[in-house]
């Protein structure tokens, strides 16, 4: 029996871990900077940025309930959106992290200059050295010892905000929103990442008592709490100190205490500052350094971040490139673009987070049954989505070209080492929610190619078409008229040569113009669907079909397959399928009195409508019975078995004769041979021969299949454009 984790986590120790990792070294540092931006308004900044925090905070909190075992933000994205946006949320997430803790050590140093002349950045890259080691010699920062530290800190904010609030002074905040919509919006961007810890008592999901109510209410209630004390905190610091003075200095908070505590006080802002550097500096590279560890295990970074040191029993190369990215940040990022930059990836992520439960909510994933939901979905996750994406366009230029840069190199990563190597045999649950969405759509649109009447068939014959195969593109035409209370119309179509001219080849009635006439008399006399025939003389057959069609309105044109006459650019059959004003259908060695059994045959993607559609009508004329074939691929996820078996069965209650499915676990070219044998005829998609496979010789297997069977090629006009046919087969 494999170790369970013991869940003793209560509701006050969730809330206490979410705001221990929120409350850090960002609060004594970036106030002052922020200001610069909005003036009083960093108030209402603060206030902002929380707002805009709560989405993602209701996000996780139903995701967790959904899924309480560790793993956090990466494992969510990674299971909503798939592999290629669990890379961007990873790398994401590990930059975020990586300049949090730079932040601390950068913005954290100067207090510690207070008590020591010292040069800021030696110190900054001093502390940075000796944390680094620490991690990777595994020496462990205690449970107990963090609540000390942020319940040190929390005291001390506490009392600067009872000392400080009776000294404010309003005229402080006289020209409040002065700075406009362009400085608080960058402000509110700007502090965003002093609310990045809010969803971390997530990733120890597994250790929460009760977690489909302490979960969210742990996360909320933290979230309101720390909220509360950064907005009550920076009042306090605008009102109590003039504004150059906070502006002007790397110790805002120092700066503001003195003028609203006593020199004790002022002492333990200090001491707060440097327990808070200390402790958000080792809980970035700690935290940072598993994003590379866990992309590693789950095959989407290289097996060298995979390695745990034999002697210290710690991830030691993930925490070794951690901690070099660290120290570059150190000596050469200023302090603003630091902050800046960790605010930027932590959008980023929190926006994916939004995005990640409408793909949970939307797909169709069997596990995902959360017991917390957010309220009101979707509006606050597209609220998060919006609000995320204005924060990036407000915050700055390097920060959004961070992003850009974040979430280009992943993807170019992802493609390159990942997806070309075989990928990783997952896919997201947003996969899932556009797939069966594509398929709902395609269902609606062949539901509407059934069910429309007034279908007029034109059937395209010359002279040398043979009796009988002239009668098999009748008998189909016929029976595609039926279903849709239609008419069939048959033209034989003469070509005159170019020296002739044509008044005089149609005056002209051959022993076969004769004979076509007698055999249509005869059909049209025997028929119940209305048949008109007729012959017409050109010199160019392929121009009078497509023409001929366009003039009669046709809504169907059948043509016989054949190879023959085929040239280096391209058959007469290729350019009437590409030029045709409606659906083509070439029909091939169609017996057919004697078809039991029809095919049909999807090309990588949904069945195309017109396919679906031919299928059902000649099965239902015969007696037969048709059997969907769907290639998924060498074992497939369970995920998008489950959909495509939804989506065949949607197919079924729209045929009216007997329907199979066949869900086969292969590629394409072995489905269509499976379906060659057990089928009398094939239905399926045509596509246009490219010029070099005729160059080299080189044929369809998606036209070539039929040729000792029956099949019908069916050409759809409306069919979509290349990107959605790409997304269609990149999703079924």
């Amino acid at each position: 029996m494999g170790k369970e984790l013991e869940r003793d986590l209560g509701l006050p120790a969730v809330t206490a871990i979410s705001i221990g990792a929120m409350v850090g070294s960002g609060i004594f540092i970036l106030p002052g900077l922020a200001m610069k931006m909005a003036g009083p308004a960093v108030v209402f900044a603060y206030f902002l940025a929380g707002v805009l925090v709560l989405p993602a905070a209701l996000s996780k909190s139903e995701m967790a309930t959904a899924m309480p075992e560790a793993g956090g933000t990466y494992l969510y994205i990674e299971r909503a959106m798939g592999p290629l946006f669990g890379t961007i949320a990873g790398v994401g997430t590990w930059f975020s992290l990586t300049f949090k803790g730079a932040l601390a050590l950068v913005g954290g140093a100067p207090y510690l200059v207070l008590l020591f002349d010292l040069p800021v950045t030696p110190v900054a890259l001093t502390v940075a050295v000796l944390l680094i080691v620490l991690n990777i010699v595994g020496a462990k920062q205690t449970g107990r010892m963090q609540v000390v530290i942020v319940a040190v800190m929390l005291a001390v904010m506490v009392w600067f905000i009872v000392v400080g609030a009776p000294n404010v002074e309003s005229a402080r905040f006289e020209g409040f929103f002065d700075s406009g919509i362009e400085g608080i919006l960058g402000a509110t961007g700007f502090v965003f990442v002093s609310y990045a810890g809010v969803t971390k008592i997530a990733s120890v999901a597994e250790e929460v008592e009760n977690p489909d109510r302490n979960l969210p209410l742990g996360i909320l209630g933290s979230l309101v709490i720390t909220a509360g004390i950064y907005v009550a905190i920076v009042t306090v610091m605008v009102g109590v100190a003039e504004e150059a003075a906070l502006t002007d200095t790397e110790t805002p908070m120092q700066v503001a205490a003195s003028n609203a505590l006593p020199a004790i006080g002022v002492a333990a802002v200090v001491v707060a500052a440097l327990l808070a550097l200390i402790s958000t500096a080792n809980a970035g590279i700690l935290s940072s350094s598993r994003y590379p560890f866990a992309m590693s295990r789950d095959g989407l970074a290289p097996d060298i971040f995979e390695d745990v040191s034999d002697r210290f029993e710690t991830p030691v190369n993930a925490i070794t490139i951690t901690g070099g990215v660290l120290l570059v940040l150190i000596a050469f990022v200023p302090i603003d673009d630091i902050a800046k930059l960790a605010s930027a990836f932590k959008i980023l992520v929190f926006i994916l987070i939004n995005v990640a439960l409408i793909a949970f909510r939307q797909g169709s994933i069997e596990a995902y049954d959360p017991s917390f939901k957010s309220p009101l979905y979707p509006v606050p996750q597209l609220v998060g989505i919006i609000g995320g994406v204005v924060l990036l366009r407000y915050i700055g230029f390097v920060p959004l070209v961070g992003a850009v840069v974040i979430i280009a190199g992943s993807m170019a990563w992802y493609y390159l080492f990942v997806y070309r190597q075989g990928g990783v045999g997952r896919e997201g649950a947003m996969t899932d929610a556009l797939r069966r969405s594509v398929g709902r759509d395609v269902v609606e649109k062949t539901e509407s190619e059934v069910e429309t009447e007034g279908n007029e068939v034109l059937v395209a014959v010359t002279e040398q078409t043979p009796p009988d195969i002239e009668r098999s593109l009748i008998d189909l035409a016929v029976d595609l008229a039926r279903t849709r209370e239609g008419g069939v119309r048959v033209a034989q179509f003469d070509e005159a040569p170019d020296q002739t001219p044509l008044p005089q080849s149609a005056s002209n009635l051959t022993e076969a113009d004769q004979a076509f006439e007698a055999r249509l008399a005869d059909r049209a006399t025997d028929s119940e669907i209305p048949i008109r025939y007729g012959e017409v003389v050109s010199h160019d057959t392929r121009h009078a079909i497509v023409n001929y069609a366009a003039d009669v309105n046709a809504d169907t044109l059948i043509i016989e397959r054949s190879t023959e006459f085929e040239t280096l650019l391209g058959s007469d059959a290729d350019w009437i399928e590409e030029h045709a004003p409606c659906n083509v259908i070439e029909v091939s060695n169609l017996e057919h009195d004697t078809v039991e059994r029809i095919g049909v045959v999807t090309d990588e993607g949904p069945f195309d409508p017109a396919k679906v559609d031919l299928a059902d009508t000649l099965a239902t004329a015969v007696g037969a019975t048709v059997t969907f074939y769907f290639p998924v691929g060498a074992d497939p996820p369970e995920s998008r078995r489950n959909t495509t078996e939804d989506y065949l069965s949607e197919l079924v209650e729209l045929c009216e004769a007997p329907v199979e499915t066949q869900v086969v676990e292969a590629d394409t070219d072995d489905v269509i041979d499976l379906a060659a044998t057990d089928s009398d005829v094939l239905v399926v998609s045509g596509s246009q021969r490219a010029l070099t496979d005729r160059l080299f010789g080189r044929s369809s297997s998606l036209v070539t299949a039929g040729t000792e069977h029956g099949t019908l090629v069916v050409y759809d006009a409306s069919q979509p454009g290349p990107l959605r046919q790409a997304v269609e087969r990149r999703l079924f």
